[in-house]
């Protein structure tokens, strides 16, 4: 059984789209020069982030990438509550995870798609197929 990921991400300075569904911010500080209501969001959710400890630490190059995602994988785990809120929309439609930073391969909402899609992948198999 096969699955499609409802989860994508998208910088936040991209053009809104029709294709992008429901909008989540995923990051902890407002991106600079943006307005709130250029974004169109459906929220706002700084608690998905990476803890602040965890973001200075990899931001300072205390932590590399591969460490980070360990971690910032462990703290998702230990709040499944926080991650409802992404697996309840997805169900209605495409989620859109938004985030500013440049690094287009390795910020926390890659950590965090992946995370979700292997949630959702998990979940499906366990709903009843019809």
């Amino acid at each position: 059984m096969t699955t499609t990921s409802p989860f994508q991400i998208k910088r936040v300075y991209e053009p809104v789209s029709p294709a992008d569904g429901a909008r989540y911010l995923v990051d902890r500080l407002w991106p600079r020069g943006l307005n709130k209501t250029s974004l169109m969001l459906t929220a706002w959710l700084t608690e998905v982030t990476p803890s602040p400890s965890l973001r200075r630490e990899y931001h300072r190059h205390v932590v590399l990438w591969p460490e980070f995602q360990q971690r910032y994988r462990d703290e998702l785990q230990a709040k499944p509550s926080v991650l409802l809120t992404l697996m309840d929309g997805a169900s209605a439609g495409p989620v859109t995870l938004l985030y500013a930073s440049r690094d287009l391969e390795c910020n926390h909402a890659v950590v965090l798609k992946a995370f979700l899609d292997s949630q959702w992948a998990a979940q499906a198999t366990q709903r009843p197929t019809t």
